[in-house]
């Protein structure tokens, strides 16, 4: 949708800039685009973006910290895993067997 969005507008501006007509096509394109932007239409849904963005932004820096909180505690689980040596199958016996948990201590 944003490439979309990007390509039109590109595409317009490069028209108007390379348009022969120049500045008086440009003003009639300006005021296009205004009485498109200033139509009762667009507006309101402006003005319903913009109440849902200012019903939603109270929640948004709650939503991020603790979505930021998350992945910093599973990289540092992460981190400590990679860093955590691997006991041997005889280490781990060894530990076993000092601790009286093992097979041997039946």
């Amino acid at each position: 949708m944003r490439g979309k969005i990007l390509f039109i507008t590109g595409a317009a501006v490069g028209y108007v800039l390379g348009a022969r007509a120049g500045r008086q096509r440009y003003e009639q394109l300006k005021a296009a685009a205004a009485k498109v932007w200033e139509s009762p239409g667009v507006q309101k849904q402006v003005h319903s973006v913009e109440d849902f963005v200012a019903d939603k932004v109270g929640e948004f820096p709650e939503t991020v910290y603790v979505t930021i909180k998350k992945f910093v505690v599973r990289a540092n689980e992460r981190r400590r895993e990679a860093r955590a040596p691997y006991p041997s199958p005889a280490a781990e016996a060894a530990i076993r067997a000092a601790d009286g948990s093992g097979p041997s201590a039946s």
